[in-house]
């Protein structure tokens, strides 16, 4: 069984900026694709970043220019750097990993327990 834990998350003023990152831990052999989802009180869950194992990335319209999704392959960590947040960012935040494990032959997705970030006027 894999496990991803996430940390970073907390309260930051409109305009500031705020690091999550995401471990992901067990048999693993590979991951595929990294991504980070929000999800804001009373709205669907939203893909917003996404990078593949080679390192391209892909971005919500919304967090664009201000958000950046990079990982570590060594490491399994997959990070998201939020520069000048603004109110309507404040939303529960997960990461997944699509993954492959030691003893499966496909990949499959796991996700991290989901963290609390709240922007304030």
């Amino acid at each position: 069984q894999v496990q991803l834990v996430q940390s970073g998350g907390g309260f930051v003023q409109a305009g500031g900026s705020l690091d999550l990152s995401c471990a992901a831990s067990g048999s693993i052999l590979r991951v595929n694709t990294w991504a980070w989802y929000r999800q804001a009180p009373g709205q669907q869950r939203e893909l917003i970043a996404q990078i593949t194992r080679g390192g391209v990335e892909s971005y919500q319209d919304s967090v664009k220019g201000r958000f950046t999704i990079s990982r570590d392959n060594v490491l399994n960590i997959v990070y998201l750097r939020m520069n000048s947040l603004k109110p309507e960012d404040t939303a529960v935040y997960y990461c997944t990993a699509d993954l492959q494990e030691t003893d499966r032959e496909t990949y499959q997705t796991y996700w991290g327990q989901g963290t609390q970030v709240t922007v304030s006027s």
